[in-house]
């Protein structure tokens, strides 16, 4: 089995005081772009000019709830993609995306309680809350209702993980 190596973005780090952060990066085609913080919650993401590193050509200002779904947009694609990969190279691994309803058993309890790995010899890899991928979360991680659990194992495993979810 070969797995793909995925080179990630080198980005520069600048505190702006008074504003937020500032993350700059060069893309593999050398366009030059950044993603700015703002402390009230608002990005914008800044494209730069390619003959002029410190002249701005566009700048797409977003909302906190725009921000959360292009991130979505953008981690959910990644993950479900790299998830999707991994199924194709190993025969029987699978993936599932349990939601936690209100009600369900681990509504405000923790992954540890689960026991899903012991279980059911599959694996929660993730949890997708309000847009944001929480990745490798740790035992004592709160479940909340609107969650999307990602799982891998073997079908019946994650088929045993959904159980859990739902009848506990």
């Amino acid at each position: 089995m070969t797995l793909r190596r995925v080179r990630p973005v080198d980005a520069e780090r600048t505190a702006l005081p008074g504003i937020g952060l500032r993350h700059e990066f060069v893309t593999a085609k050398g366009q030059h772009a950044a993603v700015v913080s703002h402390v009230s919650g608002r990005r914008d993401i800044v494209l730069y000019d390619p003959d002029d590193p410190d002249t701005v050509v566009a700048t797409l200002a977003l909302n906190t709830d725009e921000a959360n779904g292009v991130a979505e947009l953008l981690g959910t694609a990644r993950i479900v993609e790299r998830l999707a990969d991994l199924q194709r190279q190993v025969t029987g691994l699978v993936t599932a995306q349990v939601p936690i309803i209100a009600g369900s058993p681990y509504d405000g309890r923790s992954l540890g309680d689960t026991q899903a790995r012991s279980r059911t010899g599959a694996s929660i890899v993730a949890v997708i809350r309000a847009g944001q991928i929480l990745a490798s979360p740790r035992p004592d991680f709160g479940f909340a209702p609107g969650d999307l659990v990602v799982v891998v194992g073997t079908a019946e495993g994650t088929t045993a993980v959904s159980n859990i979810f739902s009848n506990g």
